[in-house]
């Protein structure tokens, strides 16, 4: 069957870019359409860099072509991605010598995200990457406890005639956490500024050498610490960590929400089910699903964003991390297994969203910018 060239122009007319106004055709996205008896080939340019948007683009067009046009057709999608100058985006302070920056966010407490930022920093050390952790979990920092570096405390050095804040080494890892510079029963009461310049010192004024991976802890929520991470760094992008419960899942889905917005627009890595089952040690063979059952993969299909696997409730997941050694570092376990392919699958999208996105900037948030109650 030969495809003809304006039949497809008019089916893709009928999809509309998130974002734009218009049909894809009519806005411009649409840059070419070539056929090849039953082949097609669709040539598309995009002015956000969100993954997102890009895969639900690419879904649409074959989707389409395949409804209206031909079941049979073999359809390829080119995507160019070129941004659009944005008055709510600025250049990033980018930190010299540090490749890839990524956010462990999560919408609710309590659901393990500092657990698996420890467990995917040794992993990926494990893996030959060099890591660094900014525990930026003000006002509950688990890192010192994590890594059992509780009692240490960062020493300055001389950096290039300058003074820089050495961060503290665990099991390969660099990590600076604001829980070195405080009581361990010391309650951090700071108002938002106050923290942000905290995190700003914790940022820029370290000696964070060269490293592959910076995974940043960020608190629950959507809130001043995170707009404060996203205007001071260019985050290449965000993993976000739920339980399969519900009530985690309607925060999750407003966590990533929060990082698809246009004025924020930090590309969503994937998501993570952690404390996806239980399996008792007698019954191996067996899986209790506690909090329900694959809620974060389902809301992964949903957001159209990749699920990067799941954690099962394990004791010595919590012992570990009580211990201060990430359960990760366990030779041949189960648990060594599960977080391996899990950060194999952050490698890979990390690895993806280099090839075809732009590098994302830090964002410059004025009073109003990224409040959805109002008008501009």
């Amino acid at each position: 069957m030969k495809l003809d060239r304006k039949e497809i122009l008019k089916a893709l007319e009928t999809i509309t870019i998130a974002g734009e106004g218009k049909n894809m055709v009519e806005s411009g996205a649409v840059t070419n359409v070539i056929t090849f008896g039953d082949e097609v080939v669709v040539d598309l340019l995009l002015h956000t860099p969100a993954m997102h948007i890009k895969k639900r683009a690419e879904d649409d067009i074959k989707k389409t072509i395949h409804d209206l046009i031909s079941a049979d057709a073999k359809v390829k999608v080119n995507i160019k991605v070129e941004a659009k100058e944005n008055p709510n985006e600025i250049k990033g302070k980018a930190i010299p010598g540090i490749k890839n920056i990524i956010a462990v966010a999560s919408g609710k407490g309590g659901v393990g995200k500092s657990t698996v930022t420890a467990n995917l920093a040794v992993t990926l050390a494990k893996m030959g990457f060099s890591v660094g952790i900014l525990d930026a979990d003000i006002y509950g920092p688990s890192m010192p406890i994590m890594f059992d570096v509780e009692n240490e405390k960062p020493v300055s050095i001389t950096v290039d005639g300058k003074s820089k804040m050495k961060p503290i080494e665990s099991y390969e890892i660099k990590i600076l956490s604001i829980g070195f510079f405080t009581a361990p029963s010391q309650a951090v009461i700071w108002r938002g500024p106050m923290a942000a310049k905290a995190l700003n010192q914790m940022i820029f004024d370290a000696d964070w050498g060269e490293l592959d991976f910076m995974l940043i802890d960020l608190p629950p929520g959507t809130g001043d610490i995170h707009l404060s991470i996203m205007q001071s760094l260019p985050i290449t992008g965000v993993v976000v960590v739920s339980t399969p419960q519900a009530v985690a899942l309607a925060d999750a889905k407003k966590g990533v929400a929060m990082f698809m917005q246009d004025n924020i627009n930090v590309p969503v890595l994937g998501i993570i089910e952690n404390m996806a089952y239980f399996t008792p040690e007698e019954l191996p063979d067996n899986k209790y699903y506690i909090f329900g059952k694959e809620g974060a993969k389902n809301l992964a299909e949903d957001l159209n964003v990749p699920f990067l696997g799941e954690v099962p409730i394990v004791q010595s997941i919590r012992e570990a991390g009580d211990y201060g050694r990430p359960a990760a570092l366990q030779t041949a376990s189960v648990i060594e297994t599960i977080f391996e392919e899990i950060t194999r699958n952050v490698v890979q999208e990390t690895v993806n969203r280099n090839d075809s996105l732009p590098a994302t900037e830090a964002i410059k948030i004025t009073t109003m910018a990224g409040c959805s109650a109002v008008k501009k």
